[in-house]
């Protein structure tokens, strides 16, 4: 069996499962969350656990099995405590701003271009160069922050852009034709 896929995944305090045919409802503090899962796939709970089984040993449901249980668990840690991606702007003058519940970001274009969130997205602004992008929905928060990353993506030659917090960019060495009294070799 698929290592990821037969992890029994826990319920903790507090959150409710709903399942509906491939429908499946986690209600929690932060809030809830419906994904369609594959019809192969079934899940059942037991003992405060959801457990995901698969059909068979077919390549496609051993793929499947993992992916199905790691989504649901996604949706489980989503509805209790949440998930956040940091990004971090580098370059003079550029900077990110919050205005009422849109993100306002100057990175170097003529005008500032402004991001609104997406519906169970909130942004924070805790330095003028660091952006934090949070909600209950992995996949939803990780697209939003890629969104945000490819507005000015970071230069490879001086480094200036939005990157992930942490994110280390090679940068390129630049031209390598030039000698040391500025005549350029032939």
């Amino acid at each position: 069996m698929s290592r990821v896929g037969k992890a029994p995944i826990p319920i903790p305090k507090g959150v409710q499962v709903q399942i509906q045919g491939r429908s499946v409802q986690v209600k929690g503090p932060k809030g809830a969350l419906t994904r369609e899962l594959p019809p192969e796939m079934s899940v059942e709970v037991a003992d405060g656990t959801l457990l995901v089984r698969r059909p068979t040993d077919q390549e496609r449901h051993r793929a499947l099995h993992g992916l199905s249980r790691a989504l649901l668990a996604n949706m489980v840690r989503g509805v209790t405590e949440g998930f956040k991606v940091e990004l971090e702007i580098q370059g003079v003058g550029y900077r990110a701003a919050k205005q009422g519940t849109v993100l306002s970001l100057q990175v170097g274009y003529s005008h500032p271009v402004e991001v609104a969130p997406e519906t169970g997205i909130s942004f924070e602004v805790p330095q003028p160069n660091r952006i934090t992008v949070s909600g209950i929905d992995k996949e939803l928060v990780g697209q939003v922050a890629a969104r945000i990353r490819a507005i000015r993506e970071p230069d490879p030659y001086k480094g200036k852009g939005i990157r992930y917090l942490g994110e280390r960019v090679r940068l390129k060495p630049g031209k390598a034709g030039r000698t040391v009294g500025g005549a350029v070799k032939a």
